[in-house]
């Protein structure tokens, strides 16, 4: 499959299945400062969904910080200048170099987009600068996984992963993809060429 393709068929399907989740999340429940806690019980203490916001970056570093929101704006800003860089130099010409920078693309995008558009929609800003409104973008997470003896690697998550999203999840797997990737390239140059 082609890249163009890829990203049709991939990149943009996601990205619009994360877009609408977390919309539907946002309209579902109440911000989290007026009613933390509030979940849908999908399965009961495995799988609940949530409204988190997100300003920081995986298992939520940075959150709550004055700096997270704009150094953490700038950094998809440069992931997807290092995937274009990467790109035109030939990196990515394995097909699961190519699915994985789907899901990079979805990832990023997804997440950049939040960052962008959620400050601005938050009533409690309504009549503030732009800057203002811009320092208070977040990323909307939503699913909470239990996992089995996460609590006694982390015991103040009463072992709860921490949510996430589509977005989220799409990195996630292409990071997975990139890695298995390049075992396989580097597994392939080990090979012994045949003698003629």
């Amino acid at each position: 499959m082609t890249f163009p393709r890829l990203l049709l068929f991939l990149t943009l399907p996601l990205y619009v299945l994360d877009q609408a989740t977390k919309f539907w999340t946002i309209s579902a429940f109440p911000p989290p400062w007026l009613k933390p806690g509030a979940n849908i019980a999908v399965i009961e203490d495995v799988f609940h969904l949530v409204r988190v916001h997100n300003q920081g970056v995986a298992f939520g570093f940075g959150n709550g910080t004055a700096w997270a929101p704009v150094v953490f704006l700038f950094v998809p800003l440069l992931a997807l200048t290092l995937i274009r860089v990467f790109w035109k130099k030939g990196v990515f010409n394995h097909p699961l170099s190519m699915i994985a920078v789907a899901l990079l693309l979805c990832g990023i995008l997804g997440n950049l987009t939040d960052r962008l558009a959620q400050g601005f929609l938050l009533d409690d800003f309504k009549d503030g600068s732009f800057w203002e409104r811009l320092s208070e973008g977040y990323v909307v997470d939503f699913i909470a996984v239990k996992l089995p003896l996460y609590d006694k690697i982390v015991p103040s998550s009463g072992g709860w992963w921490p949510s996430f999203n589509v977005a989220d999840s799409c990195i996630c797997i292409a990071a997975v993809l990139l890695f298995i990737g390049g075992l396989r390239e580097e597994a392939a140059g080990r090979k012994p060429q045949a003698k003629c």
